[in-house]
This record gives structure tokens, sequence and C-alpha cells, in this order.
């Protein structure tokens, strides 16, 4: 594979609980294809949900990664840490960001007549977009989607191929800052992603359908589009993606070192489609790496 000189990738876990296998397969493929491509892999703690943050879980999930042999370049980042960063670029998008004083019953109250795709999730309808009604108060920031042409937003992902979005029709007007007071994750990524000069990011397919608003402000702050991976997210016996919230447990258990390769390293590379055989922690990393590199030339997109 030839080697990109100005690869950044990175990892960027939430702190609500320890890794589960399911984390573990995305910080896994974001950690080969970093190496793969000689780059560099930061780290980053997405902890800006302050009320899903659970205590201690961001040191947990520093030790599962090194007890996994994978190496972080540079200093660990924390959301927390970057609010003024966000605020800076709320200034930046001036008009397009206007307050909304909706809650989420009003808008689903305003989607009754919605079939199809549409009832199936909450579209803003743009109630607040020119202006707050009287007697409402702004809770939330929203930023403006262009309405007419539709905004449609298409990009090549280099392992489920093409995807395209009207974030129009299928989104509306998103939110930038919570009504509970938080960030919200589409505005943090992206200027933390363009912060770190990340170049290419890979993650798992359940966030394959927020890119499209991630493209949307990367335009309108002027920062540079990354390239895409989405790889397949694991799921539970009943097929719902593997989380805190549907009971998933964590893979690092404090177990000897060759546990921790049968019994998680091992099984998250096979989900990935890598048939690798390692005795130790070191020799999965030599093998996997130009497994990785290999598999890649299999995808239906390379850059």
């Amino acid at each position: 594979m030839t080697a990109r000189t100005s690869y950044i990738g990175r990892f960027a876990p939430s702190p609500t609980g320890p890794l589960h296998i399911g984390s573990l397969v995305a910080a896994m493929a974001s950690y080969l294809d970093a190496k793969a491509h000689h780059g560099q892999w930061l780290v980053r703690i997405e902890d800006v949900d302050v009320g899903r943050n659970v205590a201690g879980a961001d040191q947990h999930i520093l030790a599962s990664l090194q007890r996994c042999g994978m190496h972080w370049d540079g200093d660990v980042t924390w959301q927390t840490q970057r609010y003024p960063l966000y605020q800076q670029a709320i200034g930046q998008l001036g008009d397009l960001v206007y307050p909304c004083g909706c809650s989420r019953r009003e808008i689903a109250d305003s989607q009754l007549n919605l079939s199809g795709q549409q009832a199936q999730a909450l579209i803003y309808p743009g109630i607040c977009r020119d202006g707050l009604a009287p007697g409402k108060v702004g809770r939330a920031l929203r930023l403006k989607v262009p309405q007419s042409p539709h905004c449609v937003l298409s990009f090549e992902d280099r392992w489920a191929g093409h995807y395209s979005q009207d974030l129009t029709a299928e989104v509306g007007d998103f939110v930038l800052h919570r009504a509970d007071g938080y960030w919200a994750y589409q505005l943090a990524v992206v200027v933390d992603d363009g912060a770190q000069g990340i170049t290419d990011i890979v993650r798992g397919a359940d966030l394959l359908d927020s890119t499209p608003r991630q493209l949307y402000l990367q335009h309108v702050l002027g920062l540079p589009q990354p390239t895409y991976l989405h790889v397949p997210v694991v799921v539970n016996d009943v097929g719902e993606k593997l989380s805190k919230q549907t009971g998933a447990q964590a893979f690092d258990t404090g177990a000897d070192p060759q546990v921790l390769l049968r019994d998680a390293m091992l099984p998250a590379a096979r989900f990935l489609g890598l048939d690798i055989h390692a005795e130790t922690i070191d020799a999965f990393w030599r093998t996997a790496t130009p497994a990785w590199a290999q598999l890649l030339q299999t995808l239906p997109r390379q850059p």
C-alpha cells in the first residue's frame, strides 16, 4: 500500500462505560488503518454529552486500549476542554444559526400527517426558522439547511461505497447546541476533526447517516472534508447494536493478555474479515496490519 505521510486518524469513544466488543472493532479498524497508511492515530474522549458520562470510564477506556497494544500519538483530548472552539464556530456561522423553542413533542406533532420514511424520524419542519413565536423561548440553537434547491450531499465511503442523503427532506435544520445546555455531537465532532487535522475517519456504520450533516458543517465552516470508512457494527442476538443500553459487557475484564487476545482481539479481527493467527498481542499487530492493507484492496472504494 502506498504510504500517505499526511494521514491523521482518530478513535473517539464516549465515556459512558467501558469499551465492549463493538467498540473494540471500531478502535481496531481505525488503528489498523492508521498503521497501514504509516499515519498518526489520535484518541479523543467525546464527553460532550455530560449527562451520560460515567465517572472513571475515560481512564478505563485508555487503559484497555493500552492493554490491547494500541498506542496513540500525541496527547489525549477531551471535548469538555474544548468549549471555546465550539463557541467560536457558532460565531463564525453567523445568521445560519437561530434559536429554537420547540420541544420534541411539538416536532413530532407537526409530523402527524407524514408517512413513510419521513414519519420515522424527527425531521425539523422549520417552525422557528424565521423567528420565535410570541411566548416562546429559545431552548436550542439550530443550523439552517438550504431549502430550495434541496441540499443533497453524497460521498464515497471506503467500505460501504456511494452514500447520498437529502439533508433538507430527511433531516431539516439540525441542532448545534442542545436545549439541555450541552453542545451537540454534530458540531463538536466537526470542529474537533478540523482543529486536529483529521484526514481519515474510520468508525461504525451506525454513524453513516450522520456524515452528510458533518459534510454540510465542514462546508459552511470552511473545513476540509476527510475521507470516511464505516465498518459494520456488532449486534446482539436480537439484532440490536451492542451498547450499554442493550447490555453490552466490557471486553476487558483485567484478564491475562493471552485471554484478552483470545477472547476479544481475535474475535474482533474476525468480525472485520481478518483471519489472524497469533500467540501474543505484539504478534497480532505484526500480522493484522498487512492483513488490513490487503483487505482494503477488496473494498468498493479506495483513494
